[in-house]
């Protein structure tokens, strides 16, 4: 593991030590390595949905309102079951 130095103002500094008694979290570095990973997750997502947007109207088959959303809603599973976000 590797030490990084981070400067915060103390306005800041003040809302996550407060944030840390509110949500159970031990030590500043777990809150800050906690945010870091929500941050990588959720860019990661909307990279995956980016892609699975500029499939839209590649299709060449027709498919009902009903079809896209059942599609959606299994490959969004199937996405989340990889990345281990159940």
């Amino acid at each position: 593991m590797e030490i990084i130095s981070l400067k915060l103002d103390e306005t800041m500094l003040h809302n996550v030590d407060k944030t840390l008694q509110k949500h159970n979290f031990s030590t500043r570095t777990e809150f800050i390595r906690d945010a870091i990973r929500e941050k990588l997750e959720e860019l990661s997502r909307e990279e995956l949905m980016a892609k699975f947007l500029s499939f839209k109207g590649k299709a060449k088959k027709k498919v009902s309102d009903a079809e896209l959303k059942k599609i959606r809603e299994e490959v969004f599973d199937e996405i989340a079951k990889e990345k281990g976000w159940e």
